[in-house]
Formats: structure tokens, C-alpha cells, sequence
């Protein structure tokens, strides 16, 4: 299993408990396929460097896990089509 880390972005206009539900959610896309998540860490609102969509800020999470080579493509998959999704990054660490 590699190890890999996803940095995302979410509206910051969500509820508080909407933002908690997509952080479930995606977390559950990594477990249900067999990988396993070792740790989320929300860093809450932030400003944007630059307007995306016309608005300033976002919620940030940062979500480290280990997982077989076919979860990250199901990964991205999931948050591309996720409304309240601004940006997503998956990269994988090195051994």
C-alpha cells in the first residue's frame, strides 16, 4: 500500500455540519475501498491567495492516508463531482 495525502478546499458558505459530512465522506471513499486513514487535519477557514469564483476564503483539510494505487483516481472522482468541492490535490509521499 502507498501512502499518499489530499489537500481540499471547501466552500466556506457550508454549515458547519455539512463541511463535517464531506470530511466523513471522504474519508469513508478511502476505508470503504480498503485503505485507511491516519490523520485529518481541518484547518478551518482561510483566505485565498487570489478570488476563485469570486470569493475569498474557503475551508481547508488535509487528509494523509495508505491505500492501494486505484483509491486516489476513485478519490478524485468522488470530490469532482461533490458540490461545495472549490479545489483538490492528491499526491503521493515518498517511501
Amino acid at each position: 500500500m502507498n501512502k499518499y495525502e489530499v489537500l481540499y478546499i471547501l466552500e466556506s458558505e457550508l454549515s458547519d455540519e455539512a463541511k463535517g459530512a464531506l470530511v466523513d465522506k471522504f474519508a469513508g471513499v478511502v476505508t470503504g475501498m480498503g485503505g485507511e486513514v491516519t490523520t485529518i487535519d481541518k484547518w478551518g477557514d482561510r483566505e485565498y491567495a487570489y478570488p476563485i469564483d469570486y470569493k475569498t476564503t474557503g475551508y481547508y483539510a488535509l487528509m494523509n492516508f495508505s491505500a492501494d494505487s486505484n483509491v486516489p483516481a476513485e478519490l478524485e472522482r468522488q470530490m469532482r463531482i461533490t458540490d461545495g468541492v472549490v479545489r483538490f490535490m492528491v499526491t503521493r509521499k515518498d517511501k
